[in-house]
């Protein structure tokens, strides 16, 4: 099936051309770039190829025939991956970037937290555990359907874990050598690895198709 989606959220547009060759998905692209170039000429809108990624994504190691296509006389270049709405997209959809990223941003946000309490001062542990669960841990399993496959590794499972003991002590105030399974289990923590996909499961639960349903196909 050869075919070009279109994705449209407020003013965040993403292409997507479906092919079996390389050739024949960059001459997709190509097409549907010059199409949405003269339509925003049409209505006088501009696009910034400095902000347009382009990924291939595919399991193939060497892609013969694929050429990168022009927006506004600017070739774009081929990347390992790209962000939509939130989400970091690889070539390989293995998720593991995505994932790194929303663990490093937990990390940022847990020492922003710790500058404002201490084992004898600060922030009493309720308040802790709700800027935890309601800011930290929702930024980790924002996207969770997209992104529990990459969160069943064992190496991902141990940065997931690292995160949510440092969150357990400082809640808890315990010292730094007790498990981490039991501080989590005292304040009430499920493990982030099956908290997210414990999470995608009642989102796909409840009627979410694939993303290739959402889509629009304009050829």
């Amino acid at each position: 099936m050869e075919v070009v989606f279109l994705f449209k959220v407020t003013q965040m547009t993403c292409l997507l051309a479906v092919g079996k060759f390389p050739s024949t998905v960059s001459g997709l692209m190509k097409w549907a770039l010059s199409t949405v170039e003269i339509w925003c000429n049409e209505v006088g809108l501009l696009v910034n190829p400095d902000k347009t990624g382009l990924v291939a994504y595919t399991r193939k190691r060497k892609l013969q025939g694929l050429f990168e296509p022009e927006l506004s006389g600017v070739k774009l270049r081929l990347s390992g991956s790209v962000k939509y709405l939130g989400v970091i997209l690889d070539s390989r959809l293995t998720w593991r970037e995505h994932v790194e990223a929303k663990v490093r941003k937990a990390h940022n946000l847990l020492w922003a937290c710790r500058r404002a309490h201490g084992l004898r001062w600060g922030l009493r542990p309720k308040v802790v555990h709700w800027l935890y669960v309601a800011i930290v841990r929702s930024t980790i399993s924002f996207a969770s359907l997209v992104g529990c496959p990459g969160c069943q590794t064992a190496s991902t499972k141990r940065k997931l874990s690292k995160v949510q003991r440092l969150a357990s002590l400082g809640i808890t105030g315990p010292f730094r050598t007790n498990p981490t399974g039991a501080m989590e289990a005292l304040v009430g923590l499920p493990p982030l690895d099956l908290l997210i996909q414990g999470e995608a499961s009642g989102v796909w639960g409840v009627g979410l198709t694939s993303t290739l349903d959402k889509g629009i196909p304009v050829y």
